[in-house]
């Protein structure tokens, strides 16, 4: 069993990486995971995750002439399996993003969640890559009408490629009511349903800066029994690893998006 999802913006700064790992660790209690930065622009994930001193990251696999093998740019941690994107910006100029399509099927391999950390615009081959290869697109939002179709562009663009929506998050919501006075918009045009809403919280700010996932750092925030019961929300379904796999090494990904 396994099942890619990308988690997706129109824009930055709307939580997407500590969402992805929040999701993955709240996940990983009944699932194997596996959770990769698929930014190779912008990394963000390896310090969240601890790991701004991996040898190996996503960058070594995506370059032609190195000899890294997918093993060696995966870490364990905390009951995770993290591929993380390196910060160099010439790996990231020399970097082949169509590599990631056979990258992500070796991983998928292994695991029964594979999270997609993705680029926050869709305006080039690696923004768009994660989403055409993930099944579902998990999109997160803020509780605004301008955030809802930014949300709404990644959805088109995802449904357009044959990916599903699993849902909307709500993220740093400051005001419950701010979420009810959108949440018929979203349900009306978003076509996963709102899995759930998460507050702004000096919790996930603490972590972020600790260099530590949000259920690691804070395991009792209320921002981390948000992530858990969104991530109850969701319903992994069964695809065969060899399926999978091959669905990722032929996919065909637009020049332009």
């Amino acid at each position: 069993m396994v099942e890619a999802f990308a988690v997706a913006s129109g824009k930055g700064g709307t939580g997407k990486t500590t969402s992805t790992l929040a999701l993955g660790m709240a996940l990983a209690e009944d699932h194997d995971v596996t959770v990769v930065d698929a930014d190779p622009g912008i990394a963000n994930l390896l310090f969240h995750a601890g790991l701004a001193d991996a040898d190996v990251t996503l960058h070594d696999l995506l370059l032609a002439d190195n000899d890294a093998t997918v093993s060696d740019a995966v870490h364990e941690r905390l009951g995770l399996k993290v591929v993380p994107c390196g910060t160099s910006l010439a790996d990231f100029r020399a970097a082949d993003p169509d590599r990631l399509r056979d990258v992500v099927a070796d991983l998928a391999a292994d695991t029964d969640v594979l999270l997609l950390d993705s680029p926050a615009t869709l305006s080039s081959r690696s923004g768009v890559l994660p989403v055409v290869l993930a099944d579902r697109a998990v999109v997160v939002v803020h509780p605004t009408i301008p955030a809802l179709s930014d949300g709404l562009k990644v959805q088109e663009y995802a449904t357009s490629y044959g990916t599903g929506v699993a849902g909307v998050i709500f993220n740093k919501v400051q005001d419950p009511a701010a979420v009810e006075r959108v949440a018929d918009q979203s349900e009306r045009y978003f076509e996963g349903p709102t899995l759930g809403t998460v507050p702004e919280a000096d919790a996930v700010r603490a972590a972020r800066r600790a260099g530590e996932p949000l259920l690691a750092h804070a395991p009792e925030s209320d921002a981390a029994a948000a992530y858990r019961r969104i991530a109850d929300a969701i319903d992994v379904q069964d695809a065969t690893p060899d399926a999978v796999a091959d669905r990722f090494r032929s996919a065909v990904v637009p020049e332009q998006p």
